[in-house]
């Protein structure tokens, strides 16, 4: 790049910076990091999908305690036991293997239950903290809301609306909770 060309790219950068800054537009920001660990919701489901996935590695343990007592089932008998013996223990313990692989790639693969599961619950979720800092940003006439906890360096404790987003979560999750038992 030529030095004029840099300085060109540079003074426009200046010119929209300065542009978007003059603008009046109204901006806030919410500490993301915060709403999910103090918004019960984000708790709860985190807790939900630590005890599935506590479940689905016992299964998997007690898959693998049984291939493992295939194999030295399999390794202790193997030298006194006739070839169709072996054979059938070997397939035994290929198809014990092969369920095992599709068991992993069922529950917790990238296709798997859990990620699905995991996947769904985090949409669910944001989609509520989403209404909440739409009507936050609608009742307070914010033009623009960012996420303090990405890559707000500074930010004026007063344009903090993070108090205001839990409080309307709090308020609109109460109803949906008990709609649902």
């Amino acid at each position: 790049m030529t030095h004029s060309f840099k300085l060109t790219l540079l003074t426009l950068g200046f010119v929209l910076i300065s542009g978007i800054a003059n603008a009046q537009g109204k901006i806030g920001y919410v500490q993301s990091d915060r709403i999910r660990a103090e918004y019960e919701e984000f708790k709860d489901a985190e807790s939900q999908l630590q005890t599935e996935y506590q479940k689905v590695q016992v299964e998997y343990r007690v898959m693998l305690t049984r291939l493992d007592s295939l194999n030295q089932a399999f390794e202790a008998q193997r030298l006194m036991s006739s070839p169709e013996w072996r054979r059938e223990k070997e397939q035994e313990i290929k198809d014990t293997e092969r369920m095992i692989q599709v068991f992993q790639a069922q529950k917790i693969g990238p296709q798997g239950e859990l990620y699905s599961r995991q996947a769904q619950l985090e949409f669910d979720i944001l989609t509520k903290v989403k209404r909440a800092v739409d009507k936050v940003a609608a009742v307070q006439e914010f033009d623009y809301i960012i996420d303090g906890s990405v890559a707000l360096l500074y930010g004026n404790p007063k344009h903090d609306l993070t108090d205001d987003v839990l409080a309307e979560l709090r308020k609109y999750s109460l109803p949906e909770s008990s709609d649902s038992q």
